[in-house]
């Protein structure tokens, strides 16, 4: 039998009530650890039926917060930081003055409720679960650290009531967003909607080299998109392995903090860019649609939708979008021989003009970089590099040589070819020391 006081249950039911009043951000507690929380409290609420049914649900709350290493209330501000909903939506296309006043009253009686759950603490939870349990010990709390970084964010440290930083919580959201462009920086077009890439590339602009002036060229572009201005869209085409995707990839990392997405999307899903991009329209965040080895057979819809988005229609472009394509052809739509107008040529009166199109897709693009291959000087200038930043210590002579002959057994001289020989090195290098 349960021997919690009447006090006690008194204060898990108004909890609960508190929950049911969300008006706004319900779905804050539709986290793992938000769902475990209210199962521990409606545990609680009839623990008088089984002590057992509370041990248990305190058990999977315990273990979710240990298994994403945050605790509870930590998680309740960080779902609350991201959390999507008609005030959080709404401030970020709008002036928090100019908001309606519901909609804001809605928000700080939200914020007040929130702040009673997030003080029920966990030692609290704790002494509750040994008693209804019949516990001579109270279990252990999940406490995880705080990143200093966070103490600059609304919530975080603040001793006021969370009503009035109502404000403070709309201009986080209009500076960074909610939802999945809060969470993440890249991501991927799949199956008809955006997912999240966990483990984006490292890489980093300066281990790109004998590039300069391509990358100079993408980085100002780049700049153009996050201050706002128009940007063009980009294509980057030339030999294989020259460091055309690398060069892409590794904005992100350079201007990620910066509010910079970036969004690959594959050519079998290319229909789709108008619809992409109409969901990115008014979002805070600066976004690169990155299309990689880009090429397209004749009357391909995909080269239909991706001309709508480079020349646009009637819908005005999108300021917050530039796409950024790769390719290893200059002339992207695949041409023949049979395509050229021949002498009384009667399928069509201006066939000169169907070539033309076709050979100067890639011109719509607003800003064009090739990539020529690499010589053995730039090959070897690319290998000593990447070795200086991998630490390898040989000397010049054995890792030019050990680096030509790589070159010669495997794919040639690239970017990527010294990429991978520095990789292999570095570990074998490693290996032997053991």
């Amino acid at each position: 039998m349960s021997a919690l006081t009447s006090g006690a249950i008194a204060q898990i039911r108004y909890l609960q009530r508190q929950a049911a009043s969300l008006l706004l951000y319900q779905s804050v507690l539709t986290s793992p650890a938000g769902k475990a929380f209210l199962d521990l409290l409606q545990a609680l609420h009839h623990s008088e039926v089984s002590g057992f049914d509370c041990l248990a649900a305190y058990g999977n709350w315990f273990k979710i917060q240990a298994a994403q290493n945050l605790s509870w209330r930590d998680d309740l501000i960080s779902q609350i930081l991201k959390d999507e909903n008609p005030f959080s939506r709404r401030v970020q296309q709008t002036d928090f003055a100019s908001l309606p006043p519901a909609l804001v009253e809605a928000a700080r009686q939200d914020l007040q409720v929130l702040q009673n759950l997030y003080e029920c603490s966990g030692d609290q939870l704790g002494k509750w679960v040994r008693v209804a349990g019949q516990l001579e010990a109270v279990p252990p709390i999940w406490h995880s650290e705080t990143v200093a970084e966070n103490a600059k964010l609304p919530l975080h440290g603040k001793l006021e009531k969370w009503s009035s930083a109502a404000s403070a919580l709309a201009e986080h959201y209009r500076q960074f967003g909610t939802g999945l462009f809060a969470e993440s920086r890249a991501f991927q077009w799949r199956n008809g909607q955006l997912t999240s890439i966990s483990h984006p590339d490292r890489i980093t602009l300066k281990e790109l080299v004998c590039c300069d002036w391509q990358r100079d060229a993408i980085v100002k572009n780049t700049e153009f998109l996050l201050a706002g201005y128009p940007a063009l869209h980009v294509l980057l085409y030339g030999s294989r392995g020259s460091g055309k995707s690398s060069l892409v990839k590794s904005l992100l990392n350079e201007f990620g903090d910066r509010n910079l997405r970036l969004i690959e999307v594959s050519k079998s899903d290319l229909q789709d860019l108008p619809l992409i991009v109409e969901q990115l329209r008014g979002v805070p965040q600066k976004f690169i649609i990155f299309v990689d080895d880009l090429s397209f057979e004749e009357d391909d819809d995909a080269f239909k939708a991706l001309k709508v988005v480079l020349e646009g229609n009637v819908t005005a472009k999108a300021q917050n979008v530039a796409v950024y394509a790769t390719s290893n052809r200059r002339h992207l739509i695949r041409e023949f021989f049979d395509d050229r107008p021949r002498p009384h040529d009667a399928d069509e009166i201006h066939a000169w003009d169907t070539v033309q199109e076709k050979l100067s897709f890639s011109d719509r693009f607003g800003l064009t970089l090739t990539f020529e291959p690499a010589d053995q000087n730039t090959y070897l200038t690319i290998v000593a590099h990447l070795a200086l930043l991998a630490g390898i210590q040989l000397a010049p002579e054995d890792l030019e040589h050990r680096a030509k002959e790589w070159a010669t057994r495997r794919n040639g001289r690239s970017g990527r070819t010294a990429r991978q020989f520095v990789d292999f090195l570095q570990a074998e290098l490693a290996f032997s020391e053991k």
